[in-house]
């Protein structure tokens, strides 16, 4: 029988070079589950867009303010909850990067990769944190 996954959490200092160990701690946490290099690489851009954007948006480049990322990992899928110590936003406010006249702009892009890569987003109703779940593509076999 699968073990139940444990919540792991790292606080860290609204610095991008930071947010590179937290990447690399999720990445770790999954070898040895198995994931494929696909899914390690969909995590890798999901949370590095993430983290970026708590950083930069959330906190605005402040080093006194933390982010907090709680995360764990199991057989079937990651999850991570980012929350920044900013106000927050409104997702659906975000203009569509694919549309022609938001080509040029540089916002948006980092929210449509998230969801383009990870199975869920959801972002709570301050728009403070989001939680994102990559789903294992192909369950492994179980030998129980």
């Amino acid at each position: 029988m699968a073990q139940s996954p444990t919540m792991k959490r790292v606080v860290i200092p609204s610095l991008l070079q930071e947010g590179v160990k937290v990447v690399e701690a999720v990445i770790d946490e999954m070898k040895p589950h198995a994931y494929t290099e696909s899914a390690c690489f969909a995590v890798r851009l999901a949370l590095d867009e993430a983290l970026a954007n708590a950083i930069r948006h959330g906190n605005g480049n402040d080093p006194s303010k933390s982010v907090t990322v709680d995360f764990s990992v199991d057989e079937d899928a990651v999850r991570i909850r980012i929350t920044d110590e900013g106000p927050g936003f409104q997702p659906e406010e975000i203009p569509d990067p694919t549309l022609d006249e938001n080509l040029e702009r540089p916002c948006g892009r980092g929210v449509m990769l998230m969801r383009a890569y990870m199975t869920e987003v959801d972002y709570s109703g301050a728009g403070n944190s989001v939680v994102m779940t990559k789903r294992r593509d192909c369950p492994l076999p179980r030998h129980d």
